[in-house]
């Protein structure tokens, strides 16, 4: 039997915006797809309700992909591939496989020779440096800095020590509710002329896209709780 396809199904970055920012292959792959893994089910059901492709939701088969996933349970969870159905995965916000726990599947499917198809759609990291304005040749994507508030100093440093050395652009994020917390250690440790892009609420009506220099922040009062936030650090002065 011939094995379905694997796609890898990007989601919106802000709610309501998905008949403008998802493309029709998008759509159209979800017209014609009953089975998927996604990392919230009750996410992933609103937001394939929301694109209004005509679909009964009860009719569509989901399985949770999370971080507490484990590479023994793909054969399970890929099954329906290997009966000849397609299958997409769903991430939470954003693209598959960036920031999110779905590179397990894609893994396990190059294993099993199974047919990936990544579509394109929104990636907060990506839009937040193609936003930004510093280097998009030399990137690295931290994901969440540490909690302990000593640790995340030490991080917020090495980071920047690393962009000097390397004149590599910083990426990174923290838990909505802990971001004007990290914007100010960000404010207090870092040299006043490093750069700083804050990238939030990335497609919505209210998107915001600043870069300042450190210097120029400190003079600026802004609230980001809870508020998806990426953060973009350069020294190249």
């Amino acid at each position: 039997m011939k094995k379905g396809k694997l796609y890898l199904i990007p989601n919106v970055l802000a709610e309501g915006t998905g008949q403008e920012i998802i493309s029709p292959q998008v759509k159209e792959v979800i017209s014609h797809t009953t089975y998927f893994l996604a990392e919230n089910l009750r996410t992933a059901r609103r937001y394939i309700s929301s694109l209004r492709l005509g679909l009964t939701i009860e009719e569509l088969q989901f399985e949770v992909l999370d971080k507490k996933t484990k590479a023994t349970q793909m054969p399970q969870l890929l099954q329906p591939i290997f009966d000849g159905h397609d299958m997409g995965i769903i991430s939470e916000a954003g693209c598959p496989g960036i920031a999110d726990p779905g590179a397990v599947a894609v893994a396990f499917a190059h294993q099993k020779n199974i047919q990936v198809v990544p579509l394109s759609g929104p990636s907060s990291m990506f839009m937040a440096l193609m936003g930004a304005g510093f280097n998009g040749q030399s990137f690295t994507f931290h994901g969440y800095l540490p909690i302990d508030k000593k640790a995340r100093v030490q991080a917020i440093k090495s980071l920047e020590s690393e962009s000097s050395q390397y004149r590599r652009t910083q990426l990174f994020m923290e838990t909505p509710f802990r971001n004007n917390h990290l914007l100010e250690d960000l404010k207090t440790h870092l040299h006043p002329n490093t750069k700083l892009c804050i990238a939030k609420n990335l497609t919505a009506k209210d998107e915001f896209i600043q870069t300042k220099t450190i210097a120029e922040w400190r003079k600026v009062k802004i609230d980001l709780h809870k508020i998806p936030t990426v953060f973009v650090l350069d020294t190249n002065y």
